[in-house]
């Protein structure tokens, strides 16, 4: 399965769960935008869709993205894509990276991209990311719940749905 990672260089290379992913030969990161393959599920924290098992089959054949930039420059870097047909949202979880343990939806670009392979049913690969840093094991399990729940969704709407009954809302 082919993950490629854009990366803006805007967070510390010792902390950058992108570049480790890279390291371990897990993920390819580019710097130019024009690099994510086409068709490819971007992850993007903007999207109008949240990621769902109805795009397993698009991963499986074209690959997974994300977009690994600062948070505060997120907006701008997005619309570098001319469509985003493509471009997924993730749910309501919860972060167990040490720079953001404990908040929600702010993941590292590893908790990400984990988080996408786990929906869409690809579970075994998910914890294989993770197993990439000593805190990722406990993020699956700290949001173990949501992500089998997320999994069981039939598209994007039961994905919101399941999401916003978590929450407290209908």
């Amino acid at each position: 399965m082919k993950i490629v990672i854009y990366h803006s260089k805007e967070c510390d290379p010792k902390r950058c769960t992108s570049i480790k992913l890279a390291n371990q030969n897990k993920a390819t990161i580019t710097h130019q935008m024009n690099r994510i393959p086409y068709n490819a599920i971007v992850l993007d924290a903007e999207a109008k869709k949240a990621v769902s098992c109805e795009d397993r089959e698009k991963i499986t054949k074209y690959g997974l993205s994300a977009l690994d930039c600062s948070w505060k420059k997120l907006k701008k870097s997005s619309f570098n894509f001319k469509s985003k047909k493509n471009h997924r949202l993730l749910p309501f979880l919860v972060a167990a990276n040490p720079v953001n343990y404990g908040k929600p939806c702010i993941l590292s670009s590893a908790e990400a991209l984990s988080a996408t392979l786990y929906i869409v049913g690809y579970k075994q690969e998910a914890r294989d990311l993770m197993n990439c840093f000593k805190w990722g094991p406990h993020f699956i399990t700290l949001n173990e719940n949501l992500l089998e729940a997320y999994s069981e969704a039939k598209n994007s709407s039961e994905i919101v749905k399941i999401q916003n009954e978590f929450l407290g809302g209908k």
